[in-house]
Parts: structure tokens; C-alpha cells; sequence
């Protein structure tokens, strides 16, 4: 399977798990990315236009050549990225259907969400533009294992935790980037429990009592067992304290060794003193979450945090599976759609991804 497949023959079955014709139809004229049928006769075709575009390795000329070529429809290149500029609300419809239709059902129990974000380049050679860049902010839901949240900002849409919106009941998994007190209260308000790792330094510690806490004390209590697992309180800048708890268990020896090796060379280069408590602290990994001990063992808390790799996984299928990489072009009006079809596809493609993955004919294509 490669772009061409996607575009052609299996565009019927592509616009049927859209929704079908009439409703694709209706969204594009709707958010106005389909006005009038003068050169392109509905927005089906228009749809299948920009995708081709998009999902494809050619330009703009020579995707308007293969409409021509095949009887879809007769554009100019700049009439297509008119077009192209128009969609970008339409492919934000579209993914939220696909999203909301593949979403589990209540009745299913709890949700488990891995939240985290990756990047990819903004175009441009300039030099305040070689350091921009397109994020996506993305939750990956299991055990579906597909992604049930997209939202695309640019650089300056910073990563937080209550970014996506909670379902009651949901369990959020989150690294370390996502330590963001007032934002977990605002997770677990709206009926969701997090797993979240964090550094020793990364919250004000305190007890219950309302005195500071040193982690680095408490790991050298535990330090022959090598696991905490005990209430912990975390201060505010809006509200009080939150109650969570702290489960920390230590690194193997080799993975310890890393650890403090990492460190010492973010020492290097920043340029500062590394201090004996962040080495001792390297040996640990440390999490917090708002899991009751009475249903959630430690096994339980650091098994669900295991599954974060999952993300990634979705993340390089994304990039490897539909080719996602920067946008051509500096106009945020055609970089936008371009990024959203990739979503858009990876979302379509998802509930057949272990048979793409297994086939040698796109294992040679890829």
C-alpha cells in the first residue's frame, strides 16, 4: 500500500469510515472550505484533491496533473492551494468525527490515556524561522490503542495536563514535562486520576501537617529497601495542597549509572555545579498519582506507568506509516491543513495498522 492506493482504490472505502459522501459533503460546505462547484463539482472531490496533495511526494503541479490525469477534475496548481488554505477548519471536523466515533463506550470501564506531545519542523530557511515548529498535543487511549485526542499549535502551545479534555473516570498517564500542580487539581476535579513522574525538585513537598519535605531525606530512610509508597502533599498556587501519593522505586544498577551519567553532562552543559542530592535522586524513578493504595498495589501504579512507551509507538507509526514531517511552505494557511490530513489518515488507518505492519509489500515500501 503506499499514497496512491489511499487516493484511488480505496477512496470509497476511505470516505465511507468518514462518515459517507453526503456527510463529508455537508461538513465541507459548512465550514466554508466548499463554496461553489465551478471547477471541482463537490467537496468529495476536494477532499480526495488535498489528500493526494498532501499524503503524496509530489507538488502542487503535479498533483493538479494527476486529477487531470485520472478524470477527477481539471485545477490549476494555484487554484489548489486556494483551495488547500480554505480546509483547514473541514479537516478539524472530519477528525473530530472520526475521533468521536471510535470513542469507548462507558460501559467499558476505565479509560486509561497516555498524554504527551511531539514536533515537527515549521518550514523556512530563515533565521527566525529555523527554530519554529508545529506541535501536536495528543492522547493515545488503551486499551484501544488508538489516538483519541489531537489539537496543533505552534511552539508557543505549551504541553499541560489538563490540555485534553478529561473523561470522567479516566486514568491520565503523563511524564515528567506534565509535573504541573494546579493543572492535575484541575484533572482530578473534572473526575479523571493521574500517573505522573516527576523530579525531586519538581513541587513544593509537604507533609500533612503542612511542613516542607525533603525527597532526597526520604530516599536515604528507604535506601536498602529501595521503594516508597506513602501519602505525600503537594502545595498550590490556587487552592490547597493536593493529596496524592508518592510511589518511588529504585533503578537497576546500569540504569542508575545512565542516569547519573545524563545528569553530569546536563551539568556540563549548562554550565553549573551538580549536587550530591540530584545524583542520589538519579538512582530513582518517582511518581506521583492520585490511585488509592486500597485498589491500586505499587505493582499496579508502576505497571500502568510502563505502558507510556505506548505513545511513542503511536507516534512513530504517525510519522512512518503516513509520512508526517514538516510542511513545505511558510504560510500557516496551507502548513495547517497539511499537518491535519497526516492526523487525519493515521486515525483512518489505525484500525488496520497491524496488518499494514505485517505486510511485506509495505514493509518494502517503507
Amino acid at each position: 500500500m503506499n499514497h496512491g492506493s489511499l487516493v484511488s482504490r480505496d477512496w470509497l472505502s476511505i470516505v465511507e469510515r468518514l462518515g459517507g459522501a453526503e456527510l463529508v459533503e455537508s461538513t465541507g460546505r459548512d465550514t466554508k472550505a466548499f463554496v461553489r462547484g465551478r471547477v471541482i463539482k463537490r467537496p468529495v472531490d476536494l477532499l480526495r484533491l488535498i489528500l493526494a496533495y498532501c499524503l503524496g511526494e509530489s507538488g502542487l503541479r503535479s498533483t493538479a496533473a494527476w486529477a487531470t490525469s485520472i478524470g477527477l477534475v481539471d485545477v490549476s496548481n494555484v487554484a489548489l492551494l486556494y483551495r488547500l488554505r480554505q480546509s483547514a477548519d473541514w479537516l478539524c471536523v472530519l477528525i473530530g468525527r472520526v475521533l468521536s466515533a471510535a470513542a469507548p463506550a462507558p460501559s467499558r470501564g476505565r479509560l486509561i490515556r497516555i498524554v504527551d506531545g511531539t514536533a515537527v519542523a515549521q518550514a523556512g530557511t530563515a533565521a527566525h524561522k529555523q527554530n519554529r515548529l508545529w506541535r501536536i498535543h495528543s492522547a493515545f487511549d488503551l486499551p484501544h490503542e488508538r489516538f483519541g485526542y489531537f489539537e496543533l499549535t505552534d511552539q508557543k502551545g505549551g504541553e499541560r495536563i489538563d490540555r485534553i479534555p478529561v473523561v470522567k473516570g479516566e486514568i491520565r498517564i503523563a511524564d515528567r514535562a506534565y509535573m504541573q500542580p494546579d493543572r492535575i487539581g484541575a484533572v482530578l476535579k473534572a473526575g479523571g486520576d493521574v500517573i505522573v513522574r516527576t523530579g525531586w525538585k519538581s513541587a513544593r513537598w509537604i507533609d500533612a501537617k503542612g511542613a516542607p519535605l525533603d525527597l532526597f531525606t526520604e530516599f536515604r530512610k528507604v535506601s536498602a529497601r529501595g521503594l516508597i509508597d506513602r501519602p505525600i502533599w503537594i502545595a498550590r498556587r490556587s487552592g490547597p495542597p493536593l493529596r496524592l501519593r508518592l510511589v518511588a522505586i529504585k533503578k537497576s544498577t546500569q540504569a542508575a549509572a545512565a542516569a547519573r551519567r545524563k545528569a553530569r553532562r546536563g551539568a556540563q552543559r549548562g554550565g553549573h555545579q551538580l549536587s550530591k542530592a540530584t545524583l542520589a535522586a538519579a538512582d530513582w524513578v518517582i511518581i506521583v498519582t492520585s490511585l488509592p493504595i486500597e485498589t491500586f498495589t505499587t505493582d499496579d501504579v508502576l505497571g500502568l506507568y510502563r505502558l507510556r512507551w505506548r505513545i511513542e509507538l503511536g507516534f512513530k507509526r504517525l510519522k512512518s506509516l503516513v509520512g508526517l514531517k514538516g510542511p513545505p511552505g511558510v504560510d500557516e494557511r496551507s502548513a495547517r491543513p497539511y499537518v491535519l490530513a497526516h492526523l487525519l489518515m493515521i486515525l483512518l488507518l489505525e484500525p488496520l495498522v497491524d496488518e499494514l505492519e505485517d505486510s511485506p509489500r509495505w514493509a518494502d515500501a517503507a
